[in-house]
């Protein structure tokens, strides 16, 4: 008979929750010196690569509600890291743009980022991170299918 721990890792989704709390507590302890969360990085990333995106594009991009997106931006307008400025052509939307501060950033998130993106499959040959990877894109892509989201 399998041990206790050993059946309550069979579940897969509770192996991927395990993974997600760890990402998060390490994001969380490596972003507070900057009074942010895992939260606000999320929404940063996309910033970097394109400045100026409104907030249904982050919202789209990190695929979490709007409700989150919004709060995630307040903090980073408080913090100094973000202003928003309504969309000239859609009076509706906001634009988000880094500061000054929050570009300065720019290199510490992501180290931040490729640290944990290389510890993750450290553990693997490089054939076998492939595998992961498409293994990973493979159960997304079925659960947006799936899903409908």
């Amino acid at each position: 008979m399998k041990s206790l721990e050993t059946r309550e890792r069979e579940f897969l989704g509770k192996d991927i929750a395990l993974l997600y709390r760890a990402s998060q507590k390490n994001l969380d302890d490596r972003l507070r010196p900057c009074g942010i969360g895992s939260g606000q990085f999320y929404v940063l990333m996309p910033l970097f690569r394109e400045d100026g995106i409104n907030q249904d594009a982050i919202t789209r991009i990190i695929q979490v509600d709007k409700a989150s997106v919004t709060r995630a931006v307040q903090k980073l307008v408080d913090e100094g890291y973000v202003v928003r400025k309504r969309d000239e052509t859609d009076r509706r939307s906001c634009r988000v743009f880094l500061t000054k501060k929050g570009r300065g950033i720019q290199l510490a998130m992501t180290t931040i980022a490729q640290e944990w993106e290389d510890l993750l499959p450290s553990g693997f040959d490089p054939v076998e991170r492939g595998g992961v990877r498409g293994s990973f894109e493979t159960m997304i892509n079925t659960i947006f299918r799936d899903t409908g989201e």
